[in-house]
């Protein structure tokens, strides 16, 4: 049985503390009035660029306000139009600096609940293939897959937070003005709306947390079953719920990402969201894995069952480049301004971290992983593993913040601290979880070819 020791958990108590202080800092600076983001946009219009000339030439015309009394009528009106949209484009990036710490908040909850998420799928998978590689690691996924529930609850509770108690810092659909000028969105308002949304995030939570809780069931009840009764269960089960989870992934992904943007969709979103939780999950299994190895546990897994995990970790990193591809090539080279413009301002704002999530997700996983001698080796396993991490927490940072705080983005405090706050709870609940069964799956029919697998 495994042990939690003191000095994890502790490490897990100091990063919630220093997260949740960390995600209150940043909602207590984030609401700036109407004259300091004026001052605010000034001030960059000195160095230039971007909202800087736009805030300059606004200001000009601010200025030139005061005078207007003295020109003619026609003059005073254009004045005015051009003050009332300087005011709009102060409101605008206020609610832009508003918005942050809700964006990064969602973005961290939503990484470490797809990392679930990910491992619930791949999970299943082994059990329905009858993989004979895998049982000896079944007991680290069942841990892992113990935070999908408290995770998904409160990525569907930040959603809806953001609508009920802030001012819809995160889902332009929700908010009632927005609608109503805005055709295209009323179109889609019997999909995208707020209770629609609520029912069918319970519906996907409900439907993964009832398969998580059953399998897990059936296999702690194997372990001392003598029958294989268990195992047929698990085996039933794994298959539909593979059905249930690719069509929920899919609804699941246009709701709680791709919807941030309501005007663009992709029909291949579903999938591309797959890809970048299933490899995250996978290398969340060797890095916890790796750990439970270094403190004596685990005895019965061995560097093959490694070189699988890294294997898995390669081959879908590939796959996770070869959608990214598809999407982004099909609809830069169609030029249709629709589409198009969900990555010409991806382009435009935010090309050191888009164009630096290719670099981390592509180009490092086959240069490190190519060779097989590597994937044995457990600091470059774990090396790699953090780097794809870290470039597929940027993949879901650049699926919000665009739609949300467009170029008033940056890694600060609000998003490391949120980072710290979910991972500090990721790392108290998986490990917790592993606490209460025993690391091996001792009564699964394929246990033993498993604990001699060798590659």
């Amino acid at each position: 049985m495994y042990t939690f020791s003191n000095k994890l958990k502790t490490f897990s108590f100091i990063l919630m503390i220093l997260g949740a202080l960390g995600v209150g800092y940043g909602f207590m600076t984030s609401h700036k009035s109407f004259e300091e983001v004026e001052h605010l946009l000034a001030e960059e219009s000195h160095h230039g660029g971007g909202h800087g000339e736009e805030a300059a030439h606004n200001e000009a015309s601010h200025g030139a306000h005061a005078t207007v009394d003295t020109h003619a009528e026609g003059h005073g009106e254009t004045a005015h139009t051009e003050v009332d949209e300087h005011a709009k484009h102060i409101k605008h990036v206020q609610h832009q600096i508003a918005n942050r710490p809700w964006s990064a908040l969602y973005v961290a909850a939503f990484f470490f609940m797809m990392i679930a998420l990910g491992v619930l799928a791949f999970y299943a998978i082994q059990i329905a293939s009858q993989a004979g590689w895998s049982p000896v690691l079944f007991r680290v996924m069942e841990g892992m897959t113990a935070y999908l529930l408290p995770g998904a609850l409160i990525v569907l509770g930040i959603a809806a937070a953001s609508h009920f108690i802030g001012h819809n810092n995160i889902f332009i659909w929700m908010d009632p003005e927005v609608v109503a000028h805005d055709k295209l969105i009323q179109g889609k308002s019997g999909w995208l709306n707020i209770w629609g949304f609520i029912i069918r995030g319970l519906i996907f939570i409900g439907g993964w947390s009832l398969y998580r809780h059953f399998s897990r069931k059936f296999s702690i009840a194997q372990d001392t079953a003598e029958d294989k009764s268990n195992f047929k269960k698990s085996f039933r089960i794994s298959a539909a719920f593979l059905v249930f989870f690719i069509y929920t992934e899919s609804m699941m992904s246009w709701d709680w990402i791709m919807s941030v943007d309501p005007h663009w969709f992709s029909t291949l979103f579903g999938w591309y969201v797959f890809a970048s939780m299933f490899v995250s999950g996978i290398t969340v299994i060797a890095l916890i894995t790796i750990y439970l190895k270094s403190r004596n546990y685990l005895e019965f897994v061995n560097e093959n069952h490694l070189h699988d995990v890294a294997k898995f970790m390669f081959a879908f990193s590939i796959f996770w480049t070869y959608l990214w591809f598809s999407q982004f090539m099909l609809i830069w080279y169609s030029n249709i301004p629709e589409e198009v413009t969900y990555f010409v301002t991806r382009f435009q704002d935010y090309k050191l971290p888009f164009l630096g999530m290719v670099v981390m997700n592509f180009v490092f996983p086959i240069l490190m992983l190519m060779n097989a001698d590597y994937k044995r080796i457990p600091w470059f396993v774990v090396m790699a593993g953090l780097v794809i991490l870290f470039g597929h927490y940027i993949d879901i940072f650049n699926m919000i913040m665009p739609a949300t705080v467009g170029d008033r983005w940056f890694i600060g405090i609000p998003e490391i601290s949120s980072v710290l706050l979910f991972a500090g709870l990721f790392i108290f609940v998986v490990f917790t979880a592993l606490t209460k069964a025993p690391l091996l799956v001792k009564g699964y029919p394929f246990r033993k070819e498993s604990e001699e697998f060798h590659y």
